[in-house]
């Protein structure tokens, strides 16, 4: 049965003004004056938390701190998946260009060009990567693991109660970034397949 195309277009029409009513709603913390604005400082801070700078900088880090040829290994894959997550988010917003919410206030931590764009959340997109690289690689109590879990949701709930984004790019985003582990995995970096990388981070 073919789909009259009039009609695929009405339905993804309804679906995006759908998105794009209930994101409003649901940007509680959009603004000073909004309905959960004395909650906005605390989402901030979970916005920075979830930001790719921090990110980069603290693998980067202990990267050069470990002692550990396993921990190095570890770490190196994270930088790359880090990396990744970059690239892939930028190249996906520049491609669809879709604006911020209206309700947007633009103060966030940290932006480039590509930031202007929605589509799709970067911080949804590196809190699934992350969450998935963390919950594989390191060995952590069960309580641990579920605040993992929980500071992935939270990270990305956060991006449309902030009115950073709609719910779809939020939903794309952790999408993406679960996918985009997948391929972490597949290229996993190791002294026997880059081994002139771990040459420069051998002490």
């Amino acid at each position: 049965m073919k789909l009259n195309p009039s009609f695929v277009g009405i339905a993804l029409s309804s679906l995006l003004a759908i998105d794009l009513w209930a994101s409003k709603r649901l940007g509680v913390c959009a603004g000073e004056g909004s309905a959960w604005g004395s909650a906005r400082p605390l989402m901030k801070v979970i916005e920075v938390s979830g930001h790719g700078i921090p990110w980069l900088l603290g693998t980067f880090y202990g990267l050069c701190q470990s002692d550990s040829s396993a921990g190095r290994e570890v770490l190196l894959n994270l930088l790359f998946a880090l990396l990744l997550d970059l690239v892939m988010v930028a190249v996906v917003k520049g491609l669809v260009r879709r604006p911020r919410p209206t309700h947007n206030k633009m103060d966030m931590f940290v932006t480039i060009s590509v930031d202007k764009y929605s589509f799709p959340s970067g911080h949804a997109t590196r809190a699934a990567l992350v969450c998935r690289f963390v919950l594989r690689h390191l060995v952590l109590a069960v309580p641990l693991r579920v605040l993992v879990v929980l500071w992935a949701l939270i990270v990305s709930i956060s991006r449309v109660m902030l009115g950073r984004h709609n719910m779809t790019d939020v939903l794309f985003g952790l999408l993406l970034g679960y996918a985009l582990y997948g391929v972490v995995e597949h290229c996993w970096l190791s002294p026997a397949t880059a081994p002139a990388l771990f040459a420069l981070w051998s002490h």
